[in-house]
């Protein structure tokens, strides 16, 4: 029997290779992260670019929604298909306590991405194609299969979201190619995506001009 690959390495042998980015923020911009910890010790929102090393220093959890953008290939000029992508939820917990900050501080570039939208409070959430829209341009919902190959690679954007839960999950993704399919999981490097809800917490936006955390609405404590 073979060993599992170590935690974020990819298993060899197979015909496609892809990478996630699990702190992308709608439009390059907006997003929310429950934090627990109070305004006066929260710095202020990062550069999108620099979501990740930022979220893991506040030891921030997503806030309603997580956008996982996956991008997928083929390792040679030789197709692959891409036949579903499923949704595992593996823990339903309450929301995480803190309070929600939000990172709204101006949009950056955007990408041209497969769109799918995931309900994590489902019993059984799958990833249900949507339209999507790039700078102003509709796209239109497509379905699968996609093919991929070396030269002609495909960005998946799913968007998952939760009004009840504090929720753990992952994504498997089935291909084939040439007589073979198999399945494999896509995950935050061994971990499980986590997202949790927002609607009763306390919510923040940042003031540039003041240069700190302000209660957005009277939501906030």
């Amino acid at each position: 029997m073979t060993s599992a690959p170590p935690r974020g390495e990819q298993p060899a042998g197979l015909p496609l290779t892809w990478s996630v980015n699990s702190q992308a923020w709608e439009l390059g911009c907006g997003h929310d992260y429950v934090i627990a910890r109070p305004p006066s010790q929260v710095p202020p929102p990062p550069a999108p670019q620099d979501a990740a090393p930022w979220a893991a220093t506040q030891s921030a959890v997503h806030g309603g929604e997580t956008l996982v953008q996956l991008s997928v290939q083929g390792r040679s000029d030789t197709a692959v298909v891409l036949e579903a992508l499923r949704v595992r939820v593996v823990g339903r917990t309450a929301p995480a306590e803190g309070n929600a900050y939000a990172m709204d501080q101006g949009c950056g570039g955007s990408v041209t991405p497969r769109y799918f939208a995931v309900d994590l409070d489902k019993d059984r959430p799958i990833a249900r194609a949507v339209a999507g829209n790039d700078t102003g341009t509709p796209i239109p919902a497509v379905r699968m299969p996609y093919r991929v190959s070396a030269k002609d690679p495909e960005v998946l954007l799913v968007t998952a979201g939760t009004s009840s839960c504090d929720c753990r999950w992952y994504l498997e993704l089935d291909w084939s190619s040439q007589g073979r399919k198999g399945t494999v999981r896509v995950d935050d490097d061994g971990r499980p995506f986590r997202t949790s809800a927002i609607e009763n917490l306390p919510q923040y936006t940042y003031d540039t001009l003041e240069h700190q955390w302000t209660p957005d609405g009277s939501d906030a404590a």
